[in-house]
């Protein structure tokens, strides 16, 4: 505890910027130290509170970056095979980076139905429940074809262990790493063959399910519950932006039947 003052603090946040962890990650982070250096404080162990003049990350839902559908396929397409499979997990059942390499046919309960049962945690690169879900607990998703037709391919093209379609492959034994799959995203980015939005990352493949899921009408209660929110607030703060003509529409409605 002795080490920290805002110097480390300061170095902690410009390091997270330059790993390109995502600034909700970023702010989650920078909110747990937060609090334990805030109780460090005022239980005295630090005369001068090591946050003083520390500029928090920023995390603004408007800036989440969204490709459009052509770019998506783009992006999706000058990837390896890998690289597509986890895209369309992603951008089309909504699931988190890690929840994608953890794809299973087992878990293909219906022609348009994928469970979500687990995830690779980033840091011990092993199986573990979903984010804020115990062990053995699930959320269903909606499968839509064409992402339904990716896994059936990797399958027929790959084969499966266990029912997961990506495992390490120095040890079968052993899930996939997610530093695989950025290294591939950060070579595409660097390629600068297809046209990929400022400031996009790899999660603007689960924003992409969101932007779809709300402009075609989905209500929002079904998309926060698909996404494994923890709560429906996180999904309207996030995705608030992408209803700009909510309001307007439902105005359009009222009066329809107002004037019935």
């Amino acid at each position: 505890m002795n080490s920290f003052d805002y110097k480390v603090v300061e170095g902690f946040v410009r390091s997270m910027a330059r790993n390109g962890v995502g600034l909700a990650t970023q702010s989650n982070a920078f909110g747990k130290l937060k609090m334990v250096l805030l109780d460090a404080h005022r239980l005295g162990l630090y005369e001068d509170s090591p946050l003083e003049g520390v500029k928090p990350p920023q995390y603004d839902p408007s800036r989440s970056v969204i490709p459009s559908p052509a770019e998506l396929r783009e992006i999706r397409s000058a990837g390896d095979d890998v690289f597509r499979l986890v895209a369309d997990m992603m951008s089309g059942c909504g699931l988190r980076n890690g929840e994608a390499l953890a794809v299973n046919v087992k878990n293909i309960v219906a022609d348009d139905v994928y469970r979500v049962r687990e995830q690779v945690n980033q840091t011990t690169g092993d199986y573990a429940p979903l984010k804020h879900r115990k062990k053995g607990q699930y959320r269903d998703v909606p499968l839509p074809a064409r992402t339904k037709a990716t896994v059936e391919e990797f399958v027929e093209k790959y084969g499966v262990v266990d029912g997961y379609l990506l495992r390490n492959p120095k040890d079968p034994s052993r899930a996939f790493s997610l530093h695989v799959v950025q290294n591939r995203w950060r070579r595409i980015k660097v390629d600068k063959k297809v046209k990929i939005p400022e400031g996009m990352t790899l999660y603007g493949f689960r924003h992409f399910f969101a932007s779809n899921c709300l402009s075609q009408g989905i209500p929002i209660t079904d998309v926060a519950e698909w996404m494994g929110h923890k709560s429906i607030e996180v999904t309207f703060k996030t995705y608030r932006h992408l209803m700009p003509g909510s309001i307007g529409t439902a105005a359009k409605i009222l009066d329809t039947g107002l004037a019935a």
